[in-house]
């Protein structure tokens, strides 16, 4: 019935509300990645060129692990992926994020050079590099690609 309609969104309100501010944000990220001109798109690949690299460095260090090439794309749905050859590939608006998030997902793909899977293992050795690892990981999983 309309009344118990109009309960529910009462009840609701502030989860509603919340959401909707989220939505705006990721669609207003979206507009300003969207307006870039190609040229200006590409120097900011080029940037990400420079330091997604040295991250990826020093994190492989820390883990005590090896890696092939490093690929930067536009990707969809991915922020990044390990194969079993053991290259890396990221997706170039990595750049984008906060230093904390980029980093979580460096360490992720890295942490695949040890265990190419998403096991107990595997977190346990994420874990060892960033302790607040799940924090990251919640944060990483609120931002739309």
């Amino acid at each position: 019935s309309e009344a118990k309609i109009q309960k529910f969104v009462e009840e609701k309100q502030e989860w509603i509300l919340k959401n909707l501010e989220k939505i705006q944000k990721r669609d207003a990220q979206k507009e300003n990645v969207q307006k870039l001109s190609a040229l200006e798109r590409q120097h900011l690949q080029n940037k990400a060129c420079v330091v997604i690299p040295r991250r990826v460095a020093y994190y492989a260090e820390k883990l005590g692990v090896s890696y092939g090439k490093i690929t930067l794309r536009q990707q969809k749905t991915r922020w990044g992926s390990c194969s079993s050859k053991g290259n890396l590939n990221f997706n170039y608006r990595l750049f984008f994020l906060p230093e904390e998030l980029r980093d979580y997902v460096i360490v992720h793909e890295l942490a695949h050079r040890r265990q190419m899977n998403h096991s107990k293992l595997f977190w346990a050795e994420v874990e060892k590099v960033l302790p607040d690892y799940k924090v990251r990981r919640q944060a990483l999983k609120r931002i739309v690609i």
